[in-house]
């Protein structure tokens, strides 16, 4: 057995990951596990960038992992993608294939990358209601007093993350045991991790060009009929971005498309900000990404991708 077992491809939104990886799948005989958190859920797909057509080289379809996944009604976080991963990848090794991860999502890469202990608590309504009074500041602190080696200070930043972060963080004993006990085990994962990105003005060039386009293709009627079919403005605006201002031009309080293009146009470029400080993050924590050229040479960026992947296997 070699050094690595697995490709992993990430990098900032609008970079044009999903067809470097689709490229990589089809040349190594893989298998894509996607790594985006919106793409899990069934229904998100013009606003999510599912682009579900990219998944075919050559009249040869490649076979993708979690998308399509979970319903709204459902809320999936990191712990469910571990745990749906931690199943999926042992199945595609034993079909001889080789996984190629491809996403954006630091924390769902991250919790799989270095193996998050994460445990699936149950809310505990108690808990919740005696913390109701506090500042986020005062939770903050409550929250860093049981966790002092937080993965990432981003956590302190949303009440509700914050609160579910002491709930888990207090489950101890023989529940957090019982539970640990229903969790499927780690498999065996080497690695190798590419990145790819571009100039900080390419990837605003890109994030504006692709967001007209998908409200071009209907990314306003998507939502609309998402609510329609029974999911509230408050379950759409959770799930962020284009979600969220679309939800919120579609309730009257953004008065105009240009209006939500703008806003959303700076809603992503800072979301894009973020992804990039999360890769940060996970160098400086020892995890080797090597970067692919930053050019917008699509053609350049694959060779160097299977480059990289001849060279380690």
């Amino acid at each position: 057995m070699g050094k690595y077992n697995c490709i992993v491809l990430l990098g900032p939104t609008a970079v044009g990951k999903t067809s470097i990886g689709v490229q990589l799948a089809y040349q190594f005989n893989g298998e894509i596990i996607s790594a985006d958190s919106r793409q899990t859920y069934r229904g998100l797909d013009i606003g999510s960038g599912k682009d579900l057509c990219e998944y075919t080289v050559n009249g040869t379809p490649v076979p993708y992992h979690l998308i399509d996944i979970a319903y709204l009604s459902q809320e999936y976080n990191v712990f469910h993608y571990q745990q749906d991963f931690y199943r999926i990848f042992p199945q595609v090794i034993s079909r001889g294939k080789l996984p190629v991860v491809v996403g954006g999502t630091g924390m769902y890469l991250d919790a799989v990358i270095r193996n998050y202990d994460l445990v699936d608590v149950p809310e505990n309504k108690e808990l919740r209601k005696s913390l109701e009074g506090k500042s986020l500041e005062e939770l903050g602190r409550m929250y860093l007093e049981l966790k002092p080696d937080l993965h990432t200070k981003n956590d302190l930043l949303e009440r509700e993350r914050v609160i579910r972060g002491i709930e888990i963080a207090l489950c101890q004993g023989e529940e957090a045991q019982e539970i640990r006990n229903r969790m499927i085990v780690r498999p065996d994962i080497r690695p190798l991790i590419i990145g790819t990105t571009f100039e900080r003005e390419k990837i605003r060039q890109n994030i504006y060009r692709r967001l007209v386009e998908r409200i071009d293709e209907g990314m306003i009627e998507e939502v609309k009929h998402l609510h329609s079919d029974g999911c509230s403005w408050e379950r759409l605006e959770k799930l962020g971005l284009e979600y969220r201002y679309c939800s919120l031009f579609l309730q009257g309080k953004i008065a105009s498309v240009e209006e939500l293009t703008q806003q959303l146009f700076i809603a992503i470029r800072q979301f894009a900000k973020r992804q990039e400080t999360w890769f940060r993050f996970m160098e400086k924590n020892g995890v080797k990404i090597n970067w692919l050229p930053a050019v917008p040479d699509k053609k350049i960026r694959i060779d160097a991708a299977v480059q990289l992947v001849k060279t380690n296997f």
